[in-house]
């Protein structure tokens, strides 16, 4: 019910945008977080965003770089990532939030993607 695109491969310095699409009983009304998780390390929160995109909340590594939105006439949300590190390398996952607000713990979530590879090189 949620799937997300947009991971490839990009040189440290560039951009992707990461979108998330889902079915509208799926969107609507509902907030909707971005995690990731490197090879051997935990799940990691990165950002989220409400229902009605105006509170957003990211992890402090990604302050400044990243920028999440949300359309939700396209019942689509998106992740603007800049300013990518080697240490940005993931599998990024969009979760739909029980809440129409949620926070950064992953039990907070209910619906999850498939993930996207996003691969930086240094």
């Amino acid at each position: 019910q949620l799937v997300e695109s947009g991971g490839g491969l990009v040189q440290a310095g560039g951009s992707l945008r990461l979108s998330c699409a889902a079915s509208g009983r799926t969107f609507s009304g509902h907030s909707i977080g971005w995690f990731r998780q490197a090879p051997g390390k935990e799940r990691e929160f990165v950002a989220a965003i409400s229902w009605n995109g105006v509170r957003t909340s990211y992890v402090d590594s990604v302050k400044g770089r990243f920028t999440i939105s949300r359309d939700n006439a396209k019942n689509t949300v998106y992740l603007q990532m800049n300013s990518l590190k080697p240490e940005d390398t993931a599998v990024y996952y969009c979760a739909r939030g029980f809440r129409s607000d949620s926070g950064e713990e992953g039990h907070e979530y209910d619906y999850w993607g498939q993930g996207t590879q996003v691969t930086v090189s240094s």
